[in-house]
């Protein structure tokens, strides 16, 4: 087991995984920028490191700060949590190199998943299904055209930007002005193609592997997004079957064990509800800010785990220990003034209601008096509901958020409070695109 973990994050994350390694004996460190002296997971930690001034490019992505402060206090392990440098190979390899445990897959496992073109390779080798496109750059229209064959029309051309065609001659008038864009941005003019999913859903496998084997903890579904960020998780998915379900969880597992993955990590699917087919987009090699849902349903700590497994220990489960029990819907509560298209909102909290009661998580860095620092993300907290069935979470739901209060800030509570009132998201009638659209026919609710 790991000895002392310095934690080389910040906010409701560091939080999280200082608790997960007091709860099994590890020692932790935390490290700070000048602008988060006051956090609550310095205050948690047994010892905290000051590691540079506010910008996140001088604290929490320097590098060899980070090393030092390992160093300089006798950590064994480094857990990245989630952005920064949760998935930066070059850290794994760099705290690997220090003679220290990288709390998550190996630098060369994290290359591999986070390049698109090889990530796409791995997954069809493992026979996980892809969005039909091109393997790698398309290099000239008539490539292009041969490209179609597969993916058929609506397709997506991407370059610098994203362009999408719905018919041939919009391809041909989109292509040559994608490839001018590639060669002014990356100095050539290769692109990537790639089918477009309608009203895809997003639904992702959570797995748990040690190297060698690997278990999935089930699925959870992500298709309420704003600007293709994830605002609404919930786990299991209502979309779909019992079987298509032990297709989707498998295969999952196979390119976990294909790619001989270390820890926690999240693969994610594009779900055509009308073809009832899934395709893979990618592989996050990280701890996901929804895990919490996961956790909720199958009772595991998934923290803890990624903790064990870096300790040397071999997974403790079997896939026969792992089944779902209830329903768990997470939200993303930040900083942000939803009447004033979600602008960015920090100050100070003046008075702070946590709610509790049963099947109530509340994962958060707030206390009343913290300082919201303008820095960062502006993610505040995650509330975290569980019921035996998903109508009873979403009533769950609406009576935490009643409960919340946070003072002297505008946040996303609004929002939620509307969205589960909406007949669409009772009856999980949505898809990723759903939301935007949804937000320009209610922006004078949420505005009043």
């Amino acid at each position: 087991m790991l000895k002392k973990l310095l934690v080389a994050n910040r906010g409701e994350i560091a939080v999280r995984i200082i608790r997960a390694a007091q709860d099994l004996g590890i020692a932790t460190v935390a490290v700070y920028s000048a602008a988060d002296a006051e956090s609550l997971h310095v205050q948690l930690a047994d010892e905290a490191v000051n590691i540079g001034p506010p910008a996140a490019k001088k604290s929490y992505l320097n590098v060899e700060a980070i090393l030092k402060a390992a160093r300089d206090t006798g950590c064994d392990s480094v857990h990245p949590g989630y952005g920064f440098l949760a998935e930066n190979a070059a850290f794994s390899d760099a705290v690997t190199g220090a003679g220290l445990v990288f709390v998550g897959p190996s630098g060369d496992a994290i290359r591999m998943m986070g390049d698109k073109v090889s990530a796409r390779s791995a997954a069809a080798a493992a026979g996980v299904p892809v969005v039909p496109g091109s393997a790698g750059r398309v290099e000239g229209l008539k490539a292009g055209h041969e490209v179609l064959t597969a993916t058929g029309f609506p397709v997506m051309i991407k370059a610098a930007g994203i362009r999408i065609a719905n018919s041939l001659a919009e391809f041909e008038q989109a292509f040559p002005q994608a490839e001018a864009e590639a060669l002014a941005a990356f100095g050539d003019g290769g692109l990537y193609m790639e089918k477009v999913i309608g009203k895809a859903r997003h639904i992702e496998v959570q797995v748990l592997a040690d190297g060698s084997d690997a278990i999935h903890c089930y699925e959870r579904e992500c298709s309420l997004q704003r600007r293709r960020q994830k605002v609404w998780e919930e786990a299991p998915s209502r979309a779909l079957s019992d079987r298509l379900r032990e297709e989707l969880c498998a295969s999952a597992v196979a390119l976990a064990k294909a790619v001989k993955y270390s820890g926690a990590g999240t693969v994610e699917y594009l779900y055509d509800d009308e073809a009832d087919r899934f395709y893979f987009i990618e592989m996050n090699t990280r701890i996901q800010v929804e895990h919490p849902v996961t956790e909720a349903i199958t009772g595991i700590d998934l923290v803890a785990e990624m903790l064990r497994i870096a300790g040397g220990e071999k997974l403790r489960f079997r896939q026969g220990d792992v089944s779902v029990k209830g329903h768990a819907i997470e939200v993303r509560l930040n900083a942000e003034d939803p009447a004033k298209e979600f602008a960015p909102f920090p100050g100070q909290v003046a008075e702070l209601r946590i709610p509790g009661g049963p099947g109530v998580r509340f994962d958060s860095m707030l206390y009343q008096g913290y300082q919201v620092p303008p820095f960062y993300d502006s993610l505040l907290a995650k509330l975290i509901v569980h019921a035996e069935t998903r109508e009873a979470a979403i009533v769950r739901l609406i009576r935490a958020l009643n409960e919340l209060k946070i003072g002297g800030l505008k946040t996303t509570k609004p929002l939620f409070l509307a969205l589960a009132a909406d007949p669409a998201v009772r009856a999980g009638d949505v898809h990723t695109r759903w939301l935007e659209g949804w937000l320009i026919e209610n922006a004078a609710a949420l505005a009043g």
